[in-house]
Order: C-alpha cells, then sequence, then structure tokens
C-alpha cells in the first residue's frame, strides 16, 4: 500500500501546497509513476518522471508546455500546474474527471488542439525545441518498401519527395505542438477537452498535429478513421478555433505535405520505446506487428489511402498521389486479408 511518506513530495511542495494525503497509484506509461493524492481536501495529480534516458529533456519540456499553454484564455486547454520540483522530475497538476467521450468526439479535440496550438507565439522561441519532420533516410527507406512491393514512381516521385522532406523542415509556425495529441492523453471533461503528458511537445506548423485526424493519429496506440461528414466538422471546428484565438486565417495548403510527411515515416509504425533508428518500412514485407488497434501494415494501408485522396493532380505530390494509389493496391494484393483501422477509439 502507498503512503504518503513514500511520495517524492519535499519540502518546498509541502510549504507551498500542504502535505499530501491518500495517495493511489494511477496507470501510466514505463516513463513516469503517477498518484491520485488529495491536497488539503482536494484532489491533485503528482507526476514523476523516472530516471531514464533523457527524462532530464522530458521534464524540461512538459513543464514548459504547461507553463504555455497555462496562458490559454478563455476555455482552459490544460489542467492547471500546481507545482514542480525540477530536482525529483516532479508536477503536481489539476485533478480533471474525465468521461467517456461522445461518438463526435474528434469535434471537441480538435477545437481544443486549435486553443492548445494557439498559446505559443513568437516569443516562446527557445522555449522548446522545433518539431523535426521526415528525412532524406525516411524518402530511401518508403521508396525501397515501394521497390520490394514491386511499385516504381520513377524520379518524379523522389523528386517529390525530397522536396516535401524540404518544405516540412522550413515549415513556418510557432504553435504549441503536443507531441503525441492521442486518445489517452486527452480527458474530457464536462467543460471541454484538456491534454495531457507533454514529454514531446515542440514548437511549430499546427497542421501536423491537424493532420492526425485524417492520417490516423500516427504516434498512437489507437488509430481511428472518421467519416468524410464527421472529418469536415472536425477540421473546420480546428480553423474557426484558431482563427477566433488568432485573429488569423490557418493557410489552405500544407495539410497534403503533414499527411505525406507521416506517411513516409517507419518510426510512426512502432511505439516511442521502439523509436531507436530501425528501418521499421524495411519489415513490413516479410512481417507484421500488432500495435494498440491496428498492424503495422494496416497503418500503411490507411495512410496510402488517405495521400491518394488528400492529394491533388496538379500540386507539388501530383506524382505521389498516383503513387500512393498503386502502392495501396499492391499492398491489397499481396495481403488480401487487411481490415480498414477502426471507426471508434475503444
Amino acid at each position: 500500500m502507498e503512503t504518503a511518506s513514500h511520495l517524492p513530495f519535499g519540502a518546498a511542495l509541502t510549504a507551498r501546497l500542504g502535505p499530501p494525503s491518500r495517495p493511489s497509484l494511477l496507470e501510466s506509461s514505463p516513463r513516469s509513476r503517477v498518484w491520485r493524492v488529495e491536497l488539503a481536501g482536494r484532489p491533485a495529480v503528482l507526476k514523476q518522471l523516472v530516471e531514464a534516458p533523457e527524462a532530464d529533456e522530458r521534464y524540461a519540456r512538459e513543464v514548459a508546455a504547461l507553463r504555455i499553454a497555462g496562458r490559454a484564455p478563455g476555455s482552459p486547454v490544460v489542467p492547471a500546474l500546481l507545482g514542480t520540483d525540477p530536482a525529483e522530475r516532479v508536477l503536481v497538476l489539476e485533478h480533471l474527471d474525465h468521461r467517456r467521450p461522445a461518438g463526435d468526439w474528434i469535434v471537441g479535440w480538435a477545437t481544443a488542439l486549435a486553443g492548445l496550438h494557439s498559446t505559443a507565439g513568437p516569443q516562446d522561441a527557445g522555449a522548446l525545441p522545433r518539431w523535426q519532420g521526415p528525412t532524406a533516410a525516411d524518402v530511401s527507406s518508403f521508396l525501397a518498401l515501394a521497390g520490394a512491393l514491386g511499385v516504381d514512381g520513377g524520379p518524379g516521385v523522389r523528386g517529390e519527395l525530397h522536396a516535401l522532406v524540404e518544405r516540412l523542415g522550413r515549415a513556418e509556425g510557432t504553435a504549441l505542438l503536443h507531441g503525441d495529441p492521442c486518445p489517452g492523453n486527452d480527458l474530457h471533461t464536462p467543460d471541454g477537452v484538456r491534454f495531457i503528458d507533454f514529454e514531446q511537445a515542440s514548437l511549430g506548423s499546427g497542421l501536423t498535429e491537424l493532420a492526425y485526424l485524417r492520417i490516423g493519429f500516427p504516434t498512437c496506440w489507437c488509430v481511428t478513421r472518421a467519416s468524410g461528414p464527421l472529418l469536415e466538422r472536425a477540421e473546420a471546428a480546428y480553423r474557426a478555433a484558431w482563427h477566433e484565438r488568432t485573429g488569423t486565417v490557418l493557410a489552405e495548403g500544407g495539410l497534403a505535405d503533414a499527411c505525406a510527411g507521416w506517411l513516409i515515416r517507419g518510426d510512426a509504425l512502432v511505439q516511442r520505446a521502439h523509436r531507436d533508428g530501425t528501418d521499421h518500412l524495411a519489415r513490413i514485407p516479410d512481417e507484421d506487428w500488432a500495435w494498440g488497434t491496428a498492424t503495422a501494415r494496416q497503418r500503411l494501408l490507411h495512410r496510402l489511402g488517405v495521400v491518394a485522396g488528400t492529394t491533388s493532380g496538379d500540386g507539388d505530390l501530383r506524382h505521389l498521389r498516383t503513387f500512393a494509389g498503386d502502392l495501396r493496391r499492391a499492398v491489397l494484393a499481396r495481403w488480401s486479408t487487411l481490415r480498414p483501422v477502426p471507426r471508434r477509439r475503444p
């Protein structure tokens, strides 16, 4: 049984918040330990990042992101940060009641995501790292996979993909990116959606994460696909919330680039602990593996369909559009029993 005396709750936190009581250990990732506690009779959340590679960096990112996001006017988009202890990598957060999301949950999610993204600006440069997109190595791996499946896009596709990597690398934007805005990292409260777990937060273009709705939550265990009308509602909600918060209109271009960028990233086929430089796309012809609600081949099939349908026939990715469709058909021809990714989150 966990006792308050065993908690990483030092004298400075106690002096500020009072002593914790009634601790109960909550489910969390292997990278952290999380408790529900009571402070002055009110529930709170105590989170400690455990000793591990990059733990200090992940802690610094989370604290910086929560402080930036805490500036959101009107409806909050994160729990309130009540206290920190950098020496112990500890955060104390407001406790929020989570309820089961509604069937159209992605609309509220998109509204809150736009609110989150809008909290950062040019004045926050340096507070968090810049978002890192795909690389030339991802292009090579993706084209090698296509070759193994008998599909050759020729120099047109190769040129478009290398240009895509360059565009994504210099994409403008100072949005506060969550880094992993997945089902499970969103709390659906009576007052709206709030996000938690900002260990991978960065600054960049909000389109990078708006694309999650189309491409199927690429960094997440839980892949979902929305119907066309629901997807349109969610994307419209994001754009409206962005305009309300910033006074600017979100650029129309860029969403196709963001989706194509997630398609070619092999490390978006495995959970974070396995993103170690392995060429996961090269594994696809010989093995399939489950991660959460979908297998690697299911994820690839879904993303190919999205890119084939999102890119235009006369834009920067016109060759990739045809290539993605051809590769999708090749995937289905080889593995005809692959099922679509789920429509509903667990």
